[in-house]
Formats: C-alpha cells, structure tokens, sequence
C-alpha cells in the first residue's frame, strides 16, 4: 500500500491511526487527509518527538498496513515480491523497447 492509496482510503485507516497515534484528534485526522508530511509533522506537535523517530513510526505503521492490505488480498510477502519483481522486469524491458 503506497501513500496514493493511504490518502485515498484515509477514512477507513483512521481507526488504525487512532490506535496507534490516539493523542491525534478526530479534527487533526481531518486535517492530516492521509498526507505523509501532515501527518508525521502532527505527529511530532501532538507527542514532542524527532522527526527521525516519527519518520521511523510511520515506517513501522506503514509496513502493518502493507502486511495488512496484503493478508486481506490473501498474497503471501514471497508472492508479491515475486509479482514486483516481474513487473519491474517488464517496465525495464518497455523502457529498452522505446
């Protein structure tokens, strides 16, 4: 799940956000919209943290929700990284062709 799809789906994910971030008021998730750098700079005003250990929560957060939306498709980690391996040939073999 790449942060496109967070900011599209930013609505269903806030009940994950809220268990993780539950400081984060429901008008700072408005405001937030699923945007990497609202989010990790509301993160850091809310709780007085780095930007370094925000930026390794979000990871942390972000990876979950991967395995997450990755469980729910029912596509093992070996699959899909076999599935982007083959898509990253293809898009290098289309570059090569042009």
């Amino acid at each position: 799940m790449n942060w496109d799809r967070i900011e599209g789906n930013w609505k269903q994910l806030r009940g994950n956000v809220k268990e993780q971030w539950g400081k984060l008021t429901d008008d700072k998730l408005d405001v937030i919209t699923g945007q990497r750098d609202n989010f990790s700079g509301k993160i850091q005003e809310r709780y007085g943290i780095t930007k370094d250990k925000t930026e390794r929560q979000l990871s942390d957060w972000h990876k979950r929700m991967k395995e997450i939306n990755r469980e729910s498709y029912g596509i093992s980690k070996d699959e899909t990284k076999k599935q982007l391996t083959n898509w990253q040939k293809y898009m290098k073999g289309m570059n090569h062709a042009s």
